[in-house]
């Protein structure tokens, strides 16, 4: 009885290739900085599942589960911005649960959200610390005409704007207290 093929790309003596799919065998684990995130975290879930490391294994699950669905929604493919988009907003939802649960006396919820998003950051680029963000803003506030409170909008804007040409990951809200501190100041 001839052998039924699972899956499109299944290579076997029973499952021929299929015309224009090509697929990619690798026996290694290692990092790949030009592999997708995706594929990435997939390959890492994989390692957590051997090593049996539950909690990682969960937020990386979770995290694919937020890639996919954004990608679901947008009915393409997820560029690199948009996968870092998806990441920056699941550590921001981590941050407002952390709060919550200090707020409500659970501190070992609000560890098991701190070591999610220790898991979520490592597959971001590195986040600018507050004498990057301080040095930032003031840069931006020098090439404005004196501006003052009531162009923080506009500063924010263009501090943003900067730090994403630059590459860099920053909160927001960090930055809109620097902004507002270095406003005050003048």
């Amino acid at each position: 009885m001839p052998r039924r093929c699972r899956d499109a790309e299944e290579i076997s003596p029973w499952c021929p290739p299929v015309l224009g799919v090509s697929v990619v065998r690798s026996g290694s684990h290692s990092y790949n900085r030009d592999m997708a995130l995706v594929d990435q975290i997939q390959q890492d879930i994989v390692t957590a599942m051997k090593a049996k490391e539950e909690a990682r294994l969960s937020t990386l699950r979770m995290v694919k589960s937020a890639l996919q669905n954004k990608k679901v929604e947008k009915m393409a493919p997820l560029d690199e911005k948009e996968s870092q988009a998806v990441l920056a907003t699941l550590i921001k939802q981590r941050k407002e649960a952390i709060e919550q649960f200090l707020k409500g006396g659970r501190q070992e919820m609000a560890d098991k959200e701190t070591a999610e998003i220790a898991v979520i950051e490592s597959y971001m680029p590195k986040a600018a610390g507050e004498p990057e963000v301080v040095a930032g803003v003031r840069a931006v506030i020098a090439e404005m005409v004196s501006p003052t409170m009531k162009d923080m909008g506009a500063v924010m804007k263009a501090a943003m704007a900067r730090f994403q040409g630059a590459g860099m990951r920053v909160d927001g809200k960090m930055v809109s207290d620097a902004v507002k501190k270095e406003l005050a100041g003048k």
